[in-house]
């Protein structure tokens, strides 16, 4: 961690309203890797366009996704979920993620709004009926008995950042239809190439806009859902702090920079917080 680092992080945010923006940094200590970091695995996330006109790679996602699920259920907050949730009495408003696993929400962290969406949710394509996934994983297995229970050793497939393993068996694989109205079941997420929720965008920069400073963690604002609220504040004359290992496309926007991990920085944010002027 750069010397000097958090404490020009807490002056920059002590006595002010700020709003938090994470990426997958953030819950690489939770043990769901990330897509750009320096020691990620090579990964090719599938896009919404492939998922929506191809039944086979339909397949090909429930499939690993069916075994993903699991490790993805047992992923826990981690230290920095946690410190991050502390801080909402030293002015954080809220926190703005493009996480899907829900990890914000379990620590506590109130005013979570998911840009992304949730894996915990399953969105028919054609009615628009938001279900459980849990309940899919049942469904799941019922329809793929010789794939029920399958235990996957570490070593044999890859967990992937939006909670599916990387594996190659899916051309048989049965995928349940939409129980209202037989439609194409979606994993309730953005997938790279759709757009975030007009409605969710929205309420997003409500959040911002009532905020003097945004704090950037573990994300590497590759993508304009994330970016374009960095690019907003400093537009607007206020400040934004990055908190990232490696390099992002916002580095220029930020008043505060520290390449470091999220769950250390915030650690040591809280207790500096906290301690007596």
């Amino acid at each position: 961690m750069e010397p000097g680092g958090v404490a020009e992080l807490a002056e920059l945010i002590a006595g002010r309203r700020w709003v938090a923006l994470t990426g997958a940094g953030m819950s690489t200590d939770s043990g769901i890797p990330d897509y750009r970091g320096p020691t990620s695995p090579p990964a090719n996330p599938m896009l919404y366009a492939d998922f929506v006109r191809s039944a086979d790679n339909r397949r090909r996602y429930w499939a690993r996704s069916f075994r993903g699920w699991p490790r993805m259920l047992r992923a826990r907050p981690n230290a920095g979920h946690v410190a991050l949730a502390s801080l909402a009495g030293a002015g954080l408003a809220g926190v703005l993620t493009q996480n899907v696993d829900g990890l914000h929400t379990a620590a506590g962290s109130p005013d979570v709004i998911d840009l992304h969406g949730r894996l915990a949710e399953v969105i028919c394509l054609a009615c628009g009926e938001v279900s459980d996934r849990a309940d899919l994983q049942v469904r799941l297995a019922a329809a793929n008995p010789d794939a029920a229970g399958l235990d996957i050793a570490p070593g044999q497939a890859e967990l992937r950042p939006d909670g599916d393993l990387e594996v190659d068996d899916h051309r048989s694989f049965v995928v349940p239809d939409c129980e209202t109205c037989g439609g194409v079941l979606k994993p309730h997420v953005v997938f790279f190439g759709e757009s975030v929720p007009r409605e969710r965008v929205t309420r997003a920069y409500a959040l911002v806009d009532g905020a003097e400073v945004l704090v950037v963690l573990g994300s590497s604002l590759a993508v304009m859902s994330g970016l374009r609220f960095p690019r907003h504040l400093v537009r607007t004359g206020r400040s934004v702090a990055i908190v990232n290992r490696g390099a992002t496309r916002g580095d220029e926007l930020a008043t505060v920079r520290l390449a470091a991990g999220t769950s250390e920085t915030l650690g040591a944010l809280a207790a500096a917080l906290s301690a007596p002027a």
